[in-house]
């Protein structure tokens, strides 16, 4: 059975074995990370309506080239019903493995919304469709289908 996170304005699905992580939303940032029990992640920030969900993208890319000099971004542009959506899978090297992080962003009528996974390249084969669904779950929820 699903465990449930409905808290922020957001609503979202997520398998019950993984840990749940609400200390920074408790600290005023409207952050809610889940972890899989290997440590990759899927986030969630809610932040103010009307933000640009490009530059936001572009940040977390930003941020991202400083930590992983070798990295490679790949953007990407998507809808999900009428609503638009900008991504970047970003690629890169960390332990010795390969990493996989992808960045999405859009707007709701009450809030802009970024959300980010990440996991090495051997668990995402797994992890992947998780995150995907986790991530429908949040859209559906916060802009319809």
């Amino acid at each position: 059975m699903p465990a449930v996170f409905d808290k922020l304005g957001i609503r979202f699905v997520y398998p019950e074995n993984w840990r749940l992580d609400e200390s920074e939303a408790m600290s005023g940032e409207d952050t809610v990370t889940v972890y899989t029990p290997d440590g990759s992640f899927w986030m969630v920030r809610v932040l103010p309506p009307g933000l640009d969900p490009a530059m936001l993208v572009d940040k977390a890319l930003e941020t991202m080239r400083r930590e992983y000099q070798d990295l490679d971004a790949e953007p990407f542009d998507d809808t999900f019903g009428d609503s638009d959506v900008v991504g970047c899978e970003m690629n890169f090297y960390c332990l010795d493995l390969t990493n996989t992080a992808v960045v999405k962003s859009f707007q709701t009528p009450q809030a802009t919304i970024v959300v980010m996974h990440q996991a090495d390249d051997r668990a995402l084969v797994e992890l992947g469709q998780v995150f995907d669904a986790m991530t429908f779950s949040l859209m559906q929820a916060t802009i319809g289908s």
